[in-house]
């Protein structure tokens, strides 16, 4: 029980460094008082440029990654154990001490999280999953997709991630760490998702 808390705190310091945010001061962009003010990976690319943002990805896809796969890997924790663990790096990054607990979306690592659990087979499946909502909003729409819209649909095409998970027979602690990992999404994109449910009623009901 110790080991397990102890890693789950190392995962959430981890989760927590916001090394976008941090890129993004060095270039003299404070996050969080540009574009939708969320201060991670995919906002640095829009207010910096895309090496920048890559770098972002990059950093912030590691840091769900490295040390969980290492975990993994070890056996030190396994079964339900496992849970709290591989949900600390999502919740580092959603709720960083390093800024007041305010945190960015959590996509990237949520993708680093999902490869190191299963050697990136779930995490491709979110992003055939995601293409394909994008590919059919395009389809439906020749309006550029909003901001609101694209929340909508990461935490859509998450959802659907547990389809993949129960077809494919992962046991059940991969279906916690699902859950909390869909919880952490959905309030990180509350916003979007309330702007966009607010939109889509609207224009049912016109």
């Amino acid at each position: 029980m110790m080991m397990i808390l102890l890693l789950t705190a190392v995962e959430f310091l981890c989760g927590s460094l916001m090394f976008s945010y941090w890129l993004g001061r060095a270039a003299h962009k404070d996050l969080k008082a540009v574009g939708d003010g969320n201060p991670g990976a995919f906002n640095l690319w829009s207010a910096a440029g895309y090496k920048l943002g890559l770098a972002g990805v990059a950093l912030d896809f590691l840091k769900g990654y490295l040390p969980l796969v290492w975990i993994a890997g070890s056996g030190t924790v396994h079964g339900y154990g496992m849970v709290a663990v591989a949900a600390a790096p999502v919740a580092g990054h959603a709720f960083s001490p390093f800024l007041k607990f305010k945190g960015g979306k959590a996509i990237a690592v949520t993708f680093g999280v999902w490869s190191a659990l299963t050697r990136f087979e779930v995490s491709l499946a979110l992003a055939v999953i995601l293409a394909l909502l994008l590919i059919a909003s395009k389809l439906m729409s020749r309006r550029p997709l909003s901001t609101e819209a694209s929340g909508f649909q990461v935490v859509a095409g998450f959802m659907l991630v547990s389809v993949y998970l129960i077809a494919r027979g992962f046991p059940g602690p991969y279906l916690c760490i699902w859950l909390v990992n869909l919880l952490i999404l959905v309030y990180t994109n509350k916003r979007k998702l309330e702007v966009f449910l607010k939109r889509y009623s609207g224009r049912r009901g016109g």
